[in-house]
């Protein structure tokens, strides 16, 4: 808006009068989210990065410490493996995310202790064994 208020009309009046004229003119009812109810997040606290986290929540990325990020990577990894369709899915599966593990527990941590080792494959497929031994005779 480039039009100054002029000398002798009060703040208020001026800017009421703007107000008018742009709803007059229809200006709000073309803006995002008219006629709805505002986001839930309007009555927490003011937050200086709210347009960052409001947009990686929009884009589904997420920010973790590279050794919370390689937890989670690894359990999600160990659970595919379980849920492989052959054994030799399931040993690729740890294969691929042992040396993750390992070179991370070489490395000092630029976050919170991972807490994990390398899983033994064999073990891994111990338990893959199980669980589909389970399926095919659930009585037993």
């Amino acid at each position: 808006m480039t039009e100054r208020k002029p000398p002798g009309v009060s703040f208020e009046s001026w800017t009421d009068k703007q107000i008018r004229d742009a709803e007059a003119r229809g200006d709000f009812a073309r803006l995002p989210g008219a006629g709805k109810p505002l986001p839930a997040d309007v009555e927490q606290p003011y937050d200086e990065l709210w347009w960052i986290k409001r947009k990686m929540a929009r884009e589904g990325l997420a920010v973790l410490p590279p050794t919370l990020a390689l937890r989670k990577e690894a359990e999600d990894a160990l659970a595919a493996a379980l849920r492989a369709p052959s054994e030799g899915a399931a040993r690729r599966i740890v294969e691929a995310i042992n040396p993750k593990i390992r070179d991370m527990m070489f490395r000092p941590p630029p976050g919170p202790p991972l807490g994990l080792k390398p899983y033994d494959v064999d073990e891994v497929v111990r338990h893959w064994h199980a669980a589909r031994a389970k399926e095919e005779h659930p009585d037993g």
